[in-house]
């Protein structure tokens, strides 16, 4: 069994990660490695921002090997760092909210953080007022970035799998902004985001119908493929 670190401290992303790759890997994220470093995304596309915390964190994990193998069931157990990016893209924006989606709304104040969903839903339905149904196409985009680790018994480290840059695998979903949110489930931008071919929104079709056609959903059905059995990182 292959343990999957995934890089978020968001519960509802967690669950949903889980949901989509089932219970053929054992899962972890940050909550489990309290001192992990803070990765501050600066990039300006998904994939960048994906790539900066898969390296930053498969290296500290590196150089922590306890910090893993305590919570693995065995040294033997492969261990894949996942780190997700993603995001809305507004055409009528010129593909905004984009890598700010998260914190949309703090940027208005100068805020670092992310922000409440509820202030990005309406700070993007404030700015889409007055712009036609044209305008409301959107999509929302997904980056998952690699990076492999396996255990050096001899010299009693992590090692990160040789590679020039983390592999990534990418998902996206077409659809339109609503004019109002509308539905109790799913998070972040679910309850405005009407996918391509439907009438509800993420937020009213519910985690089964979301999770065969979201972006995440799409990006994680590549990893998954690739780490079926018999495959290996190159």
């Amino acid at each position: 069994m292959t343990a999957l670190l995934l890089a978020t401290r968001n519960a509802h992303k967690a669950l949903e990660i889980q949901q989509i790759l089932g219970a053929d890997f054992k899962y972890l994220t940050l909550r489990d490695f309290p001192g992990e470093p803070l990765v501050v995304e600066d990039g300006d596309t998904f994939s960048a921002n994906a790539a900066k915390k898969a390296d930053a964190l498969a290296a500290w994990l590196s150089a922590h090997p306890k910090l893993a193998l305590d919570r693995l069931p065995s040294a033997e157990t492969p261990i894949c760092v996942v780190a997700d990016d993603s995001g809305l893209e507004v055409d009528g924006l010129g593909g905004a909210p984009g890598v700010h989606s998260a914190r949309f709304a703090a940027m208005d104040v100068g805020g670092a953080g992310n922000s409440p969903d509820a202030a990005n839903n309406a700070k993007l339905l404030r700015l889409l007022e007055k712009v036609p149904p044209s305008g409301r196409t959107a999509r929302f985009r997904c980056v998952l970035a690699v990076r492999k680790l396996l255990y050096a018994a001899s010299a009693r480290k992590l090692l990160v799998l040789p590679s020039p840059s983390a592999l990534q695998f990418e998902g996206a979903c077409e659809g339109r902004i609503s004019a109002r949110p509308s539905g109790q489930g799913g998070f972040g931008y679910d309850p405005l985001f009407i996918p391509e071919g439907f009438i509800q929104s993420f937020a009213e079709l519910g985690d089964e119908a979301k999770n065969t056609l979201s972006h995440r959903a799409l990006a994680l059905q590549k990893l998954r493929q690739f780490l079926a059995p018999n495959r290996h990182f190159s």
